[in-house]
């Protein structure tokens, strides 16, 4: 029988792409400058991030409960919400879009380990969410997925697998559910403004 050693468990071929004393700095503002800051201090917060290697667009909102665990490995697009006690395991690359939304109490998590390792080896994969999309609250969001825009994963979801535009997924594992918005289907009786632009012309 196999059996697991993790005393021979390595992170030897890991990058967290910082020393460990710049890592530690960044726990230590993390859990006091960042985590007691007021409710309301959105651009504190934004700064303290962009200072420690993330990139964050204008108006990203990130409550002050939000964690990170390496966040010069976490782009986040302009507009876009980061919910109350959300944690990016950023072990990998995290890339939000966007006007997105990650609600209170999600997971998003870059990292794993090799099943069939005795010494617990380690994985990671990058996670990208695309513009417009939702995470809903308490949702886990596992190593290489992609949400692509417009997706939805529902409240309380586990999102092993990509979520095409515009899809709503839910449940565990999450399974198609619904399309976000209804997609419109244009009729020959149907111009658009540019096209009548182009008949005055």
């Amino acid at each position: 029988m196999v059996k697991i050693r993790l005393d021979q468990y390595s992170q030897e071929e890991y990058s967290r792409g910082k020393s460990g004393l710049y890592c530690l700095l960044w726990w230590f503002v993390q859990g006091t400058l960042f985590r007691f800051s007021l409710h309301n201090m959105y651009n504190w917060r934004r700064f303290l991030l962009n200072s420690f290697g993330a990139k964050l667009g204008l108006g990203v909102h990130v409550r002050p409960s939000a964690k990170f665990t390496y966040p010069w490995k976490v782009t986040i697009g302009e507009y876009s919400w980061i919910g109350d006690n959300v944690e990016f395991y950023s072990l990998d690359e995290i890339v939000i879009g966007s006007h997105c939304v990650i609600s209170q109490n999600s997971y998003l998590c870059t990292g794993s380990h090799k099943l069939n390792d005795p010494t617990f080896g380690l994985i990671t994969k990058p996670i990208h969410i695309k513009d417009g999309a939702w995470v809903a609250s308490d949702v886990f969001v596992y190593p290489g997925v992609t949400i692509h825009e417009l997706g939805v994963a529902g409240a309380r979801s586990t999102i092993f697998k990509d979520i095409p535009a515009n899809e709503v997924h839910i449940g565990f594992p999450a399974a198609f559910h619904k399309h976000r918005f209804a997609e419109e289907v244009p009729t020959e009786h149907q111009v658009t403004p540019i096209a009548q632009v182009h008949r005055i012309k």
